[in-house]
């Protein structure tokens, strides 16, 4: 059985969304007539703005709930296994897939922001499962993506999350597996219990912290190593196009694993186009209140997690240049043999703490995609919270005990499916995305504050939850 999944898997990710992910990225590019990237600046401006307003986290809250999403053990791991896949050029790829997938997670991010509505304690919901109910009318498709989303967000990613954490503590300090697992659980309960402004609160500090630990660490890692900095710059480039290997003949097949490796690793890692952060960026008050500016803010989370957060992975391995054996053929335990070899031992442990800060975040917002989909199925009650509590602690501990490739492999199929739904839903509302974009752009053209106007477009009107864009919203 884990083998069929294998297979299905590397169908979906080695080529289907592969293509369909660039795809809908260069359709979005040209139907935002390019705003994403004409106005990229934006985004800082929106975050200067961003203020705590009646019923939304601010736009700098929800920035850093999708980042701390992002930013798990695969920032590390995974672009550890895919340079040793594709080689360095894998690396190159990984930027061009992020490009790409910008203009995908401004579309989804501004159409989570166009179909939000209240709760019950007039807080902002919404995410693809909303905007498939609202702006397709089709509410089974909203259903079917919760339902992924609950597996996939809510069980199965948090073992593979916890597998890598108490092996890496377990490498480090020599600390047994089940102690890690029960720290990790036990405080990630007592975050997730305190609901979503606990998390958001905690998130807004917990993750630039981290991040900038582990981007400074690579920083100085390169400046004690300069010397080999432009080299791993050249191989970077003559990876990416198979320069290296042209003379030996093998020019296609590198190309093609470093492209594959690079743009697998991408598309997990930012998730643009995965109907994830979407429900991040619908919980945002948006300032300036126009659903385009969370889409200006969001598509940073993109730059942050693969141009900067990888890019300082990447880095290191390149600069150490470990050759894996069987015995360390594990993304993590190659990140900590490589800074180990750069610093001295001490690095392990710093490696080892920064998996764990990143896997504890990642956790807590699967928690928060899961129960805002509890929202929309209408299940979120208090039962269901905590039985959706105590499946997260129990996948943690079975995943710090167990290295489950069967969960691994179907999580990985699950995902693709869940893309698909949600790429299907925002490719069918491409002219919302079109309107939305054109009328911010008009607004800035005009020297404007852009402010979205409902009114102006009554066959949107007509599809948004009352009381999310008029005067009382708060926003």
């Amino acid at each position: 059985m884990p083998e069929f999944f294998s297979f299905i898997s590397e169908i979906l990710w080695g080529s289907l969304m592969l293509y369909l992910l660039l795809a809908a990225g260069i359709w979005f590019a040209f139907q935002s007539k390019f705003v994403p990237f004409r106005l990229f600046g934006d985004f800082y401006h929106n975050l200067k703005n961003s203020r705590a307003q009646s019923g939304g986290l601010t736009s700098y809250q929800a920035l850093f709930l999708s980042l701390a999403g992002r930013m798990g053990s695969g920032n590390i791991a995974g672009v550890a296994l895919a340079i040793l896949a594709g080689g360095p050029g894998a690396l190159f790829w990984m930027w061009v897939c992020a490009f790409i997938g910008m203009a995908t997670c401004f579309a989804e991010a501004t159409l989570a922001q166009l179909y939000k509505e209240r709760d019950t304690h007039q807080r902002f919901r919404g995410g693809p499962a909303w905007y498939m109910a609202r702006g397709l009318g089709m509410r089974w498709m909203g259903v079917l993506f919760s339902v992924f989303l609950l597996v996939v967000y809510g069980l199965l990613f948090n073992t593979i999350q916890a597998n890598a954490v108490v092996h890496a503590v377990r490498y480090a300090w020599d600390i047994p597996e089940t102690w890690t697992g029960m720290l990790l659980a036990g405080l990630l309960l007592l975050l997730i219990s305190g609901g979503l402004r606990r998390i958001a609160r905690f998130m807004q500090y917990a993750v630039p912290v981290v991040a900038i630990a582990w981007v400074a660490m690579s920083i100085g890692v390169g400046v004690a190593h300069f010397s080999q900095v432009p080299g791993a710059i050249i191989a970077i480039i003559k990876g990416a196009f198979g320069w290296q290997e042209a003379a030996a003949g093998t020019m296609g097949y590198t190309l093609s694993q470093a492209l594959t490796s690079g743009f697998q690793r991408s598309m997990y890692s930012n998730e643009a186009g995965m109907g994830s952060t979407p429900n991040a960026a619908a919980a945002a008050a948006s300032s300036p209140p126009h659903p385009a500016a969370q889409g200006f803010v969001q598509i940073i989370g993109v730059v942050i997690d693969t141009f900067i957060v990888c890019s300082a992975s990447a880095l290191v391995l390149l600069l150490a240049n470990i050759t894996p054996t069987e015995n360390n053929f594990n993304g993590i335990q190659i990140m900590q043999q490589s800074i180990v070899a750069l610093t001295g031992p001490w690095g392990s442990g710093y490696v080892a703490a920064i998996i764990f800060m990143f896997a504890f975040n990642s956790i807590a917002i699967n928690y928060v995609y899961a129960q805002n989909n509890l929202v929309f199925l209408r299940l979120n009650s208090r039962r269901n919270r905590w039985l959706l509590r105590v499946g997260i602690v129990l996948m943690i501990m079975v995943g710090s005990q167990l290295r489950l490739t069967m969960f691994w492999y179907t999580a990985d199929v699950i995902m693709a499916f869940m893309a698909i739904t949600n790429l299907t839903a925002i490719l069918l509302l491409s002219p919302v995305v079109n309107v939305v974009a054109s009328d911010y752009l008009r607004q800035r053209k005009l020297g404007l504050t852009p402010v979205f106007d409902p009114k102006r477009y009554p066959d949107i009107e007509r599809q948004l939850a009352p009381g999310a864009w008029d005067e009382r919203s708060g926003v």
